[in-house]
């Protein structure tokens, strides 16, 4: 009965959101008016002056009119109280110093004394009537917050890392609303805040391991609010303790100066907030001034890559951003999208197939784009292992043709978007990916030495995995632990490298205007992670236990997979750039009148759709190319024997 007339109470009380404006003025107004008075008969009872019945009644009638009306001219019952803040506090005394003003000329016209005696209770009374109407609204706010805490239902003890404007905003929002977080105070690694209150929470510090654990178990918090990506890679401890102690880690997304706390949502910290690295600054002057007023194509513009591209360059004063992709749902999403968003800019989608010869060039005459990103590409490891051809028809006849047309036309840039497995190949993606390198170096190559005219710079970019992105282990993960489990990974020891799909395009950008001609730019990737320990986290993150609520199972490296993946060449030595996160190699030499012909041979070979053949060819080509945990890895043998003498069912 109790719990019931309780919750009754509860709802009644949450569902009023404030008192009506006007009881808050008659509340000021008589505050007000009790203050003059009392002010005025204890100064004349303290010096033993009488007051004679027509002076009080002067007295209260002018502190009721000039209480009614300065506080009505400075607004100062608008505030919700419980939001009050000193823009508040001003108008009350600004309302109060213009009603004792009014005191000060109507005791020249109705009081028979005039001189310090009056100043000094006018003076007072402006002390009082302030000091009362803010202890007013103290107290009032005081009580809704106590009995908010009574009414509503048990909450989530809460701190929230750091001290800063963010998180007192966040503070005040969540003491203030029905919300499941029940604020104890700030955590913080800065030793001289330690002694500090902050509106009214206290500022716990964390300075060793002990202590930490101690406070979590004092205060029993189950719950750890992040106001930034940098608050989370800056403290790991904290962070790795609260996945071992089933402590909720939520962080609030992104405010701008014009985000309400009120229109977002607290959101459970996933394994890309983990991962993610510092913001990436690129130079935006030079981007806008290269970019400005030009055509630019993106191929692939449908895919996570090509299509992030999009939504960057679109913030570019373009005069044109041309879609090519052979996705005929996913470029149509793209393109609405795009358009919803920059309804500015002059987005043109086509349906188009690198692979197509007639096709690109058609478009290509047609349009005349000045720098053309070249993002279209195979990229799924363990299925090119299974259809080589196909890779070899998109990565590298794909790039051979849009690299010929670009220079055909006279497309000013051709950026090239390769990948970390072209380095060393062990894969025929991989593969594909450094022999579609190869080539566009070599057309760079032969235009510097003169024996093709053309004046396209070609520019080759190249960085790992990417958050996200179509095949990522990250959605493969996630989906996993949603269905109970086990989740799959190939190897212990497995490491890659990963970066956001957003800053792997603020780094193409940028590359892409750095490079002058025959340049291979590589990201700086950060660490490399370690993908048992990153399934490790990311069961913990839903609140389970690896191996206990769901298991961890080794299923063997993958056809072409390897445990590692590198950047460089060892002949390929990186020189910084402006850009601490860009480093710039020395492509290695690529003689084009060789390239050309054996790449002509290949895709020949690949419109056999002979396997072994295709991958033979490839091997032959890119003689670094060693297979890895594939059927190909015969093809690396001394001993291996033309397809002529003997045939292999497994490769049919």
């Amino acid at each position: 009965m109790l719990s019931l007339l309780k919750n009754k109470i509860r709802n009644k009380f949450l569902q009023t959101d404030y008192i009506h404006p006007y009881i808050i003025w008659c509340i000021d107004v008589f505050l007000s008016v009790i203050s003059s008075f009392s002010i005025f008969s204890f100064f004349h009872y303290l010096i033993n002056i009488s007051i004679h019945f027509n002076q009080q009644r002067y007295i209260l009638l002018i502190a009721v009119i000039s209480s009614i009306v300065w506080t009505g001219i400075c607004k100062t019952y608008e505030g919700i109280i419980r939001y009050s803040t000193l823009v508040e506090l001003t108008r009350i005394i600004y309302a109060m110093l213009l009603k004792a003003l009014t005191f000060v000329l109507f005791a020249y016209i109705t009081l028979d004394y005039i001189g310090l005696f009056i100043y000094s209770i006018i003076i007072t009374d402006f002390i009082s009537s302030v000091f009362l109407l803010m202890c007013t609204r103290i107290l009032t706010v005081n009580f809704y917050y106590h009995l908010l805490q009574l009414l509503k239902k048990p909450r989530q003890a809460t701190l929230i890392y750091g001290i800063s404007e963010r998180g007192i905003s966040l503070a005040n929002y969540l003491r203030s609303e029905n919300n499941p977080y029940n604020v104890f105070g700030f955590i913080t690694r800065k030793p001289e805040n330690k002694k500090y209150r902050l509106v009214g929470y206290q500022i716990y510090l964390i300075d060793e391991e002990n202590s930490l654990r101690k406070l979590f178990s004092t205060l029993k918090v189950n719950c750890i609010l992040f106001l930034s990506h940098t608050d989370l890679r800056n403290d790991e401890e904290i962070v790795q303790y609260g996945l071992e102690n089933h402590i909720c880690l939520r962080i609030a997304p992104f405010l701008t100066e014009q985000t309400q706390w009120s229109k977002i949502q607290l959101r459970n910290i996933q394994i890309e907030d983990l991962l993610s690295r510092e913001e990436i600054n690129i130079d935006l002057d030079n981007i806008r001034n290269e970019l400005s007023g030009s055509v630019i194509m993106v191929t692939g513009a449908a895919g996570s890559i090509g299509s992030e591209l999009c939504r960057q360059l679109c913030c570019f004063n373009l005069k044109q951003l041309i879609l090519f992709d052979f996705s005929e749902t996913a470029t149509y999403e793209v393109d609405m999208e795009l358009k919803k968003r920059f309804p500015d800019r002059s987005i043109l989608p086509i349906i188009g197939d690198v692979r197509n010869r007639d096709r690109v060039e058609s478009q290509t005459r047609l349009y005349h784009p000045d720098i053309i990103f070249h993002a279209a590409a195979y990229k799924h490891v363990p299925m090119m292992e299974k259809y080589p051809c196909e890779a070899v028809r998109t990565n590298v006849l794909g790039t051979s043709i849009m690299a010929d047309t670009a220079l055909k036309y006279g497309v000013k840039k051709f950026i090239m978007i390769s990948t970390d497995k072209a380095v060393n190949p062990s894969s025929v993606m991989g593969a594909t990916k450094r022999l579609a390198e190869m080539y566009v170096q070599s057309l760079g190559s032969a235009i510097q030495e003169g024996n093709i005219i053309g004046k396209t710079s070609f520019i080759t970019t190249r960085f790992g995995n990417v958050l996200g992105s179509n095949g990522s282990v990250i959605p493969l993960f996630r989906q996993q632990i949603m269905e109970g489990g086990p989740v799959t990974v190939t190897h212990p020891d497995i490491i890659r490298y990963f970066m956001t799909i957003p800053e792997a395009c603020r780094l193409v950008l940028e590359a892409a205007f750095m490079g002058q001609g025959n340049d291979i730019f590589i990201f700086d990737m950060g660490k490399p992670v370690k993908i048992t320990d990153m399934a490790c986290r990311m069961i913990k993150l839903a609140g389970l236990q690896p191996d206990k609520d769901i298991e961890i199972v080794y299923t063997g490296l993958r056809p072409g997979e390897k445990l590692y993946e590198e950047l460089l060449y060892n002949e390929e030595n990186s020189t910084p750039t402006l850009n601490p996160k860009i480093f710039k190699g020395i492509s290695l030499k690529q003689d084009y009148d060789k390239i050309k012909p054996a790449l002509q041979q290949l895709v020949e070979v690949a419109q056999t759709d002979n396997k072994k053949e295709t991958v033979y060819q490839l091997k032959q080509i890119v003689p670094e190319f060693k297979s890895m945990n594939s059927v190909y890895e015969a093809l690396d043998e001394k001993t291996y024997i033309s397809k002529k003498m003997k045939s292999n069912i497994m490769f049919n």
